[in-house]
């Protein structure tokens, strides 16, 4: 008996409803269906508008209640899988809950079946290559590697194929942690910054959801912090289990003393790490071919990871081959002297800084998108300062350019700024600006739905327009 099977014994008799069909919910339905169990999938999308994977679905016997009161008379149900784009604090939610209700996700489910080794990376910027750099070094090592996530994988299919010498990689949002009660054996959060306000109240809510990657931790997991971000080098004292600290800016084999804990650090145009068995330089700059200080610090996020349980060599490997993820700062293409960027992957003004910070020269920010109620101040006095033409599209555009209008020093930098209906005339606008030896970077500092159904179909459609050139 495997240990799915064990699981949905458990379920036998029990009404079942499942909020959401996305990527992560449907093999979790799928699943259910063929246990015979009975499922009724809650989604927002009216029957006229449905897609032919609902009607397969509700062919195969589940149940569908959508449209505008998909979440109604939730407390009939027994077990509740929620979509993460549905918060746990859901009035429809916490009234199932007070009625006896049980609400639970694909991922909460995952955690309880998984088992083998569980990594976890969150943060506000850096997840998915920070993510994608540990699972290379774990498949280095020898090591069979399931990686998923809020990546774009559900993992919970592959659970009966795992053994206990396995890793799972997996990346996770706000949204997935914010009601989970397990946390992964080795954590790692990146840095943290207003992102998703249009979601969570407040940061502090926000900021509490992140916080579930470690809090469940015992004394002999292991948690990854950033200690360059005054945020999550608060957060470490928090941890019930081992902490492990990297820093861009700071020697922390120097501040040991001072109890700051073992730590990831530059030295020597390299980076080093320091703890109980000594100091030891593990990679050269020199060999990560990804731009930009913060591929730096994903690098030594990456590292502190899998610290003593992946050889040095198996990094450096992975570093001479590695050369990113679509969709961060991903080379298009060159048209007449020009190098176009395609950085759909920045959908909050920190992505973007850290964006602008990648080029040693003034660039064309293609910026704007969904509005999620983050400040656009420090981006404004960062593209002052960085950006010699911005082209301005969807709903944020006004936000961003009243950022940069008040920032310091806008009215002497020369900083153009320019407007337009959506990203096909956005990209125009800026083929038409640029002169050969410049630089067009599509980095929005927003996320894609005003426009786009996420930031990956928001890059294809730039390079498209790219490619068209």
């Amino acid at each position: 008996m495997s240990i799915t099977s064990d699981y949905l014994r458990t379920l036998r008799g029990k009404n079942i409803a499942v909020i959401g069909m996305g990527v992560s919910n449907t093999p979790l339905i799928r699943m259910l269906l063929r246990a015979n169990l009975k499922v009724t999938i809650c989604d927002r999308v009216p029957r006229e508008r449905m897609s032919d994977q609902a009607r397969e679905l509700e062919s195969l016997g589940a149940k569908l209640q959508l449209g505008d009161g998909y979440l109604a008379d939730l407390d009939r149900f027994e077990i509740i899988f929620r979509t993460p784009g549905v918060s746990p604090l859901n009035p429809n939610l916490i009234a199932a809950m007070q009625k006896g209700s049980i609400v639970t996700s694909e991922m909460e489910l995952f955690f309880r079946l998984c088992p083998c080794r569980i990594v976890g990376i969150t943060g506000s910027d850096g997840k998915t290559t920070t993510t994608t750099l540990i699972s290379e070094f774990f498949k280095e090592a020898g090591f069979n590697v399931y990686l998923g996530g809020n990546i774009g994988r559900p993992l919970l299919p592959c659970v009966n194929s795992m053994t206990a010498e396995d890793v799972a990689v997996v990346e996770l949002s706000s949204f997935q942690l914010m009601s989970m009660g397990m946390s992964p054996q080795i954590s790692v959060f990146t840095n943290l910054s207003p992102n998703h306000l249009d979601y969570h109240k407040d940061m502090e809510e926000y900021t509490h959801a992140k916080m579930n990657i470690f809090l469940h931790q015992n004394e002999e997991d292991r948690v990854v912090f950033n200690y360059d971000n005054e945020i999550t080098r608060g957060l470490a004292a928090e941890a019930h289990s081992h902490v492990t600290l990297f820093s861009r800016k700071e020697r922390l084999d120097q501040k040991q003393a001072d109890g700051e804990g073992e730590g990831v650090y530059l030295r020597d145009g390299a980076i080093w790490i320091s703890n109980a068995m000594g100091r030891r330089e593990v990679l050269r700059l020199e060999d990560i071919h990804i731009p930009g200080a913060h591929n730096i610090e994903n690098y030594m996020a990456a590292i502190a990871a899998v610290d003593g349980l992946v050889p040095d060599r198996c990094v450096r490997a992975v570093a001479r081959r590695f050369t990113g993820v679509e969709h961060r700062i991903e080379l298009v293409r060159e048209v007449n002297g020009v190098k176009y960027y395609n950085d759909s992957i920045g959908t909050s003004p920190a992505r973007t800084m850290a964006c602008l910070n990648s080029f040693n020269q003034k660039l064309i920010i293609i910026a704007g998108g969904y509005d999620k109620h983050v400040p656009f101040t420090q981006l404004g006095e960062e593209m002052v300062k960085k950006v010699k033409v911005l082209v301005l599209n969807g709903a944020t555009a006004g936000a961003i350019r009243a950022a940069v209008e008040q920032a310091p020093g806008f009215a002497e930098s020369g900083l153009k700024i320019v407007e337009a209906e959506g990203l096909a005339a956005a990209v125009e606008a800026a083929r038409t600006c640029a002169e050969p030896g410049d630089v067009v970077v599509l980095s929005p500092a927003c996320a894609a739905f005003d426009q786009f159904r996420n930031f990956a179909e928001r890059g294809e459609f730039f390079k498209e327009l790219v490619a068209a050139l």
